[in-house]
């Protein structure tokens, strides 16, 4: 295990929360007005807010941000137009370039169908009963109940680290060891900085996490192989599968699954802290969630669309193109203000309102096209159980009158930081 020193998981979740803050400005407001009247800039939106570029801070290249739904999807669902290998040189550089939404083409279609199987319907279903809400209950709200009065933060922050890996496969007997391997994890994310000074001593408190991460992971990574890698988790199904009729090594699968533990639970976190406020700011709605438990997953979605944690998605253009009347020119960046596109009038009937009864239709906030989100699948039902758990155990549930009401905050990695 490398010596780095070690980081604490409410430390690092804060502190990348406070990274991607950005200004405090009424966002929706902004967003509002953009749609209107200028639905695509030549600038960098996010940049001007103080949000850390992903793409790394030499990347000096033209910016087009766009604010709209339709031309959103153009952008997202077209990854031959619009590539995504520039984050293997900016965040990608924490994870040796090795990293699942840094890649296009072939690399990104052969990795994903190797990543695929562990995070479909059946596999994480077969998981819902017999392990995903048995630890929820037992290993988390049993101990909350009684005390009456808790910030679901906390046990938000927990859950989804504690379920997403023991499906990677790191062993469930060792929570305080998964708790440290999440903060590395987190730290890895703040590496990307606005500002220079900082950006040197983030860098290398993330190439440090990084390296402590690969570490933890290799010793799972050689542990399951040992043991013959005969279960479903996702290292057995990597040290069985061929790629171009060969197996991967340890260094191989070590890395794979070390990219993927970054938004491994972080994303799930904030979610299940936006919808709780959602729901819990609208005491009937609650109410009539309680009684009809089939109303969650629309919940879910709605939250997802009215406020995503993932707020802007970035491509470069891989030619000459046009949007929305607009020149792009070849290795130009287009910044895609997924939280404006969400709400936009055009594509949502009162598209500011929370509204779980609204017709179905594709929104952003886990990505769109080839590079969707690959763990949207467990994120969903891993909330549907935290949901219907809290509910079934805490039946007066409703905000604590003596506590500050939750505020849902920042341009990107958006949700509360206390409920």
């Amino acid at each position: 295990m490398s010596s780095v020193k070690e980081v604490s998981l409410e430390s690092a979740y804060s502190g990348v929360a406070d990274n991607y803050r950005g200004g405090d400005v009424d966002l929706h407001a902004i967003y509002r007005d953009m749609r209107r009247n200028s639905p695509i800039i030549a600038e960098n939106f996010m940049g001007k807010l103080g949000v850390p570029n992903i793409a790394g801070l030499d990347a000096k290249r033209p910016t087009f941000t766009v604010f709209k739904y339709k031309e959103t999807m153009a952008v997202l669902r077209d990854a031959t137009n619009y590539t995504s290998g520039f984050i293997a040189e900016g965040l990608g550089s924490f994870f040796d370039g090795l990293i699942l939404t840094g890649m296009d083409g072939d690399a990104h279609k052969k990795a994903r169908a190797l990543l695929q199987p562990i995070f479909m319907p059946e596999v994480v279903n077969s998981w819902r009963d017999s392990k995903m809400d048995p630890i929820l209950r037992n290993e988390f709200l049993a101990a909350l109940v009684p005390k009456k009065k808790a910030d679901l933060m906390e046990f938000g922050l927990y859950f989804p680290i504690r379920l997403i890996y023991a499906l990677i496969g790191f062993p469930g007997s060792e929570p305080e060891k998964i708790k440290q391997y999440a903060a590395w994890a987190l730290a890895i994310l703040a590496g990307p900085q606005v500002d220079a000074e900082k950006a040197a001593l983030a860098r290398k408190a993330a190439m440090e996490a990084a390296k402590s991460l690969y570490d933890a992971t290799h010793e799972a990574v050689v542990e399951v192989r040992r043991n013959g890698a005969t279960s479903d988790d996702l290292i057995s199904r990597l040290i069985r599968a061929e790629s171009d009729g060969r197996k991967f090594d340890d260094h191989e699968v070590t890395t794979f699954v070390r990219s993927l533990l970054p938004a491994a639970a972080e994303t799930t976190t904030r979610t299940f802290g936006t919808l709780m406020t959602l729901l819990l700011e609208r005491p009937a709605l609650l109410e009539r969630v309680r009684q009809d438990r089939s109303l969650i997953p629309k919940a879910i979605d709605e939250a997802i669309r009215f406020e995503p944690v993932a707020t802007f998605k970035v491509r470069q253009a891989a030619q000459d193109l046009e949007l929305a009347g607009m020149a792009i020119p070849k290795g130009a960046m287009v910044q895609c203000i997924v939280s404006s596109a969400n709400r936009d009038e055009e594509a949502f009937e009162n598209s500011e309102e929370f509204d779980i009864d609204r017709k179905p239709k594709p929104s952003f906030g886990f990505g769109f096209g080839p590079h969707m989100c690959i763990g949207q699948f467990i994120a969903k039902t891993e909330l549907q159980v935290a949901v219907n758990a809290i509910l079934d155990l805490m039946p007066n549930l409703c905000l604590d009158p003596d506590m500050p009401a939750p505020h849902i905050t920042g341009a990107q990695l958006r949700g509360p930081k206390h409920v």
